[in-house]
């Protein structure tokens, strides 16, 4: 090939490859993190604006943290499951309704696939293409009627081991200066704020966002609820002495 031929051939367009966002884990890793890192230390300010001493902070911080670990995971695992069953009631309807009206579901397809821009022709021809393939027919229409891939539900396993795993983590910031001797809440406050810091920066890059807007965020939201629980345990403790 000449010089000159080689020069009109377009170059090829490297894509880049795309994440994974439809695993079912990065939603309850994130809010395991954000809540196990915001409710501990919240509980602990609460704690320590009561006046408890730093055994007791350590105790009520690590029980917090199983409690709440465990507490996230239960929920996630219930509510992934009970969506995932719903979706394979609704993709057995779909199957039922492929098997008892073959006609009519075509029909339904031919019609989705013009309000996507195809003219009635070529809309024709790809739903009657498709439906000749029974086992592609039925994850055809799951897909674009309901919007689900059959082939990639959510596991209620990784969602609940995401939260577990992340809700851990993010409690466990908070409780470390008292296990490891302070005796008051300056230090769990500073290394919480940077976790806050840290967390929020990191979802915000994985999330592709600025990381000091995603960092100021998560620190706002984390310290108006520390605050707030430090002045009714305060309130509280005064109380009760």
């Amino acid at each position: 090939m000449s010089a000159e031929a080689a020069t009109l051939i377009p170059p090829v367009e490297h894509h880049r490859g795309h994440r994974d966002v439809t695993g079912g884990w990065l939603r309850p890793a994130v809010f395991g993190a954000m809540d196990g890192l915001v409710s501990n230390f919240a509980l602990i300010s609460g704690v320590v604006g009561g006046g408890a001493s730093s055994s007791i902070v350590v105790v009520t911080g690590l029980a917090g943290l199983a409690a709440g670990a465990f507490s996230m995971a239960a929920g996630e695992y219930t509510s992934v499951a009970s969506q995932t069953e719903l979706m394979r009631a609704e993709i057995d309807v779909e199957r039922s309704e492929l098997a008892r009206n073959p006609e009519g579901e075509l029909a339904e397809l031919t019609a989705l696939y013009r309000t996507r821009g195809l003219d009635e022709k070529t809309a024709d021809a790809v739903a009657r293409q498709l439906s000749a393939q029974p086992e592609l027919a039925w994850r055809v229409h799951v897909r674009e009627e309901l919007g689900v891939d059959p082939d990639d539900l959510p596991s209620p396993f990784v969602a609940a081991g995401s939260s577990f795993t992340a809700f851990a983590l993010g409690a466990i910031i908070p409780v470390l200066p008292f296990m490891l001797g302070a005796d008051g809440l300056l230090i769990a406050a500073i290394v919480s704020v940077l976790g806050l810091l840290g967390a929020g920066a990191a979802v915000a890059k994985l999330t592709a966002r600025p990381w000091w807007r995603g960092a100021l965020r998560q620190l706002t939201l984390g310290g108006v609820a520390a605050a707030a629980t430090f002045g009714i345990g305060g309130l509280v403790g005064a109380g009760l002495s």
